[in-house]
């Protein structure tokens, strides 16, 4: 099965509840008037894209429709899907791992997918035929290394453990160290994520990153922020808290195939100038994919 196909299947809670609503709208569609475009806004509002986002891409509709003289039903949702898209793109989606080693630093709360995507990212390097080190830094939840060793297995990774309780930052010490005896391409480094207790959490992310930047000074670095699809306008406040602490250099969106809350990503991005980069729908460890834009708009309407 193709990227969009999985993603028409996983985005369908999101598209179904889209769809309902804007059909609602063009189902009394006379013309393209104020009132059309302020419950076309209302909508928009209502999928969770977000207030301001929202009034952006209704403005921005307005305008064009009355540039471009849009009267017809399929080409305001062709202009919507359009405007949609460019907020979509403002930045560059690529990886930038192009000095051996490089390193990804995925961080987020507890129970976003961040283990699983892991693995799944970790494969799809794998299959790029890159050698991958996987760092289990997230030493205090309770079965939080088993998992990882798991899906690094699975994924054809090494993996670098010690004890629960340890110190983070001294496993990520010990995996870079390995990385490099291994002559290594990527090495990813899994994070604790109770945002509870905030404090602690981002104080341990700075040490991760302090080791990082010393001992890896010349190379790339990716710093991801796991989010779940189901959590909606709470996944915004999840990116701003760890925006305060650490360069987020883009998104790892999850299980977006159980809620009808995807809009959010419009939002997410338009607020942040984060892009997404990997788009996760499934459970299985192929089911991680390069986000695309044209094809995720296309799917939600």
């Amino acid at each position: 099965m193709g990227f969009f196909e999985k993603l028409k299947q996983g985005m369908n809670k999101t598209k179904k509840s889209f769809d309902e609503k804007i059909n609602n709208v063009f189902s009394s569609f006379r013309k393209v008037d104020e009132e059309f475009l302020d419950e076309l806004e209302e909508i928009l509002i209502m999928s969770d894209i977000g207030m301001d986002t929202s009034i952006k891409i209704i403005e921005n509709l307005r305008g064009r429709i009355k540039k471009e003289k849009i009267q017809d039903e399929e080409d305001v949702k062709q202009a919507l899907r359009e405007e949609m898209k460019k907020i979509l793109d403002v930045t560059d989606i690529n990886l930038h791992l192009n000095t051996k080693p490089s390193v990804i630093l995925v961080v987020g709360v507890n129970g976003v997918g961040k283990t699983t995507s892991i693995g799944k990212i970790a494969n799809r390097l794998a299959k790029d035929g890159k050698k991958v080190v996987v760092a289990a830094a997230d030493t205090f939840r309770a079965a939080a290394v088993e998992q990882l060793e798991i899906w690094a297995n699975r994924a054809g990774a090494d993996i670098v453990k010690r004890d629960e309780g340890i110190d983070p930052a001294s496993v990520v010490f010990d995996a870079i160290k390995i990385t490099k005896e291994k002559n290594a391409d990527i090495l990813i480094v899994d994070t604790a994520g109770r945002l509870h207790n905030k404090k602690y959490l981002m104080d341990e992310l700075s040490k991760i990153q302090k080791v990082i930047n010393k001992e890896m000074q010349e190379a790339d670095k990716e710093v991801l922020l796991v989010l779940d699809g189901t959590t909606g306008q709470n996944a915004i406040s999840q990116v701003k808290a760890f925006k305060e602490e650490t360069d987020i250099t883009g998104l790892v969106l999850t299980k977006l195939d159980g809620t009808a809350k995807g809009g959010v990503v419009i939002g997410i991005v338009e607020e942040n100038k984060i892009p997404v980069k990997f788009i996760g729908i499934g459970e299985q460890i192929d089911d991680m994919e390069v986000f695309n834009s044209d094809e995720f708009v296309k799917a939600i309407i």
